[in-house]
């Protein structure tokens, strides 16, 4: 049963949702923008956190202290492709550190509708690859290397997973996909039970006419043999429900080791509310634990 928190919190978000202002026509992504940077969280007193350069892409390390710095986790913010930035997800970033003992590399991968797809799958591997050889510290080789993303960031995570392997290149260790976008399409029910929301309006705008089948834009199309050991969280009270459970349920097909987990009650990247609801922070510890247990190697070449 969901804790009081959460129900608190329900009441709150469903306020200020029946507060927001219109999309508009055309949309004011940056507007949007602001308004998601105004309701992050600050990040938890000790975290360190300081900005980098990703060959070109701006990015943040995130690190809890005692975080083994040779261990890293690519984190690849959610925000529909047109929104979202380290500053939105700094708190994220940090407990994930903490939980999972690593360091965090947030990457400010170029936004929709000015960088269309493939923009975003472009910078996430140049990162991938750039993580390699460069950690918190300056230039030193990761000892393993795992990938995270929440909302549109689980979606280019996978995406960048399946570009990887494409293109013949070192895999890391796990993926932590939470609540992925995974299909540009929104066909599943769960969209229509929901509700789609601004779906469709950031897809158009991600996609530029591109096709919404295109493995590297809708995951859920592609092949996923070869994949490293996924883990999988949503909210059972979301739209992106069935991108979850169908992806896992293809996976597993294809031979990929997969953990689902369907948390009752709970909404759309539950994980960012840990500061004020408990079933956020006991995601995060779950997912934390899943990443130590694939980042237990002290070669990369293994991977």
């Amino acid at each position: 049963m969901a804790s009081e928190e959460f129900k608190q919190l329900l009441v709150r978000l469903e306020a200020a949702q029946a507060a927001a202002p219109p999309l508009g026509d055309p949309p004011d992504f940056g507007a949007m923008r602001t308004a998601m940077e105004g309701r992050a969280f600050p990040v938890s007193p000790g975290t360190d956190v300081h900005p980098v350069e990703v060959d070109g892409v701006r990015g943040e390390w995130v690190c809890w202290p005692g975080a083994d710095t040779s261990r890293r986790l690519l984190l690849l913010h959610g925000g529909g492709y047109v929104m979202g930035s380290p500053a939105t997800h700094r708190e994220l970033a940090g407990r994930l550190s903490r939980a999972s003992g690593c360091a965090v590399l947030v990457l400010d991968y170029r936004l929709a509708p000015e960088a269309p797809f493939p923009a975003a799958v472009d910078d996430a591997v140049h990162a991938l690859a750039w993580m390699r050889d460069h950690g918190p510290e300056g230039t030193s080789v990761a000892s393993s290397m795992a990938i995270a993303g929440d909302s549109a960031g689980g979606g280019l995570a996978l995406a960048t997973l399946i570009n990887v392997r494409d293109r013949g290149l070192p895999l890391p260790r796990a993926g932590l996909l939470m609540s992925p976008w995974a299909d540009m399409l929104a066909s599943g029910e769960s969209y229509v039970r929901f509700g789609a929301g601004n779906i469709h309006t950031m897809a158009d705008a991600y996609l530029a006419g591109a096709d919404p089948r295109h493995p590297l834009a809708s995951p859920v199309y592609a092949g996923l043999a070869g994949l490293p050991p996924l883990m999988i969280q949503v909210g059972e009270a979301e739209a992106f429900l069935d991108d979850s459970t169908v992806l896992a349920s293809r996976a597993r097909q294809a031979g990929v080791d997969v953990t689902l987990e369907v948390w009752p009650e709970m909404i759309h990247v539950f994980q960012a509310y840990a500061p004020v609801i408990p079933e956020g922070q006991e995601a995060i510890d779950r997912a934390g634990a899943f990443l130590r247990q694939q980042l237990t190697v002290t070669e990369l070449a293994s991977t």
